[in-house]
């Protein structure tokens, strides 16, 4: 029996408990409370925090002020859904364009879940140290948009316009998200799954392309011919 127990024990997983990363994650839970709707940590490497659509500008500002991650990484989306068209690499030369739209399979959240089709992420940090949190919040199908977060980050204004152009998202708040790569009355959000990508209709990946044999490779003997 004391032999069974032993093999039990050894085969048990160990739990790793990051202590850093859990007094950093105490630190939204104090002040956010039932806002915070998910988290995950990964001991030794990350925090992630998914927080309530409403709470998003108070996330913000926990993370600046009372978390003390002072140093602003990125803002950006993701759009879980799964492409409605596939994999463009499989694609043959004569897909009409636009391709038909196909039946969309459900959109499969990463760390910490979520319950929209789009999340925007955001990555902030204690300057000196290596922790870091990655901040998410789901954002609402039928009207996608946030509260800015440029009163906390004045950085975050350069990342909410180019998630503006690519996704289609607003920030209530921030008054310049005019387009930063695409001319004003381009139509469509490049990054939505839903956009097909001209490039991969007209030439699956790579793309037809004209290679230039390496040299050497044409150095090959004719026939009749020998070699010293």
């Amino acid at each position: 029996m004391a032999e069974d127990t032993a093999t039990a024990s050894a085969e048990a997983p160990e739990i790793v408990i990051d202590e850093r990363r859990e007094e950093l994650r105490a630190v939204f839970v104090a002040h956010l409370g039932e806002a915070v709707l998910d988290s995950v940590i990964k001991p030794g490497d990350g925090l992630w925090i998914r927080v309530a659509t409403d709470a998003w500008a108070e996330a913000g500002r926990v993370a600046q002020g009372k978390a003390d991650c002072k140093y602003f990484d990125f803002l950006s989306a993701i759009d879980w859904l799964p492409s409605p068209y596939g994999r463009y690499e499989d694609s043959a030369l004569d897909v009409p364009f636009p391709p038909p739209m196909p039946e969309r399979s459900a959109a499969v959240p990463g760390y910490a879940g979520g319950e929209s089709r789009f999340q925007v992420l955001a990555s902030v940090a204690k300057t000196g140290t290596d922790l870091r949190v990655l901040l998410k919040v789901d954002v609402p199908d039928d009207d996608p948009r946030l509260a800015t977060w440029i009163r906390s980050y004045s950085g975050a204004a350069w990342h909410e316009r180019e998630t503006h152009e690519m996704f289609g998202i607003s920030f209530d708040g921030n008054a310049d998200l005019r387009n930063l790569y695409l001319p004003s009355a381009f139509e469509g959000h490049p990054l939505r799954k839903e956009f097909p990508l001209l490039a991969r209709v007209v030439k699956p990946w790579p793309g037809i392309i004209d290679v230039e044999p390496m040299p050497g490779e044409d150095d090959e003997p004719s026939e009749g011919e020998g070699t010293e």
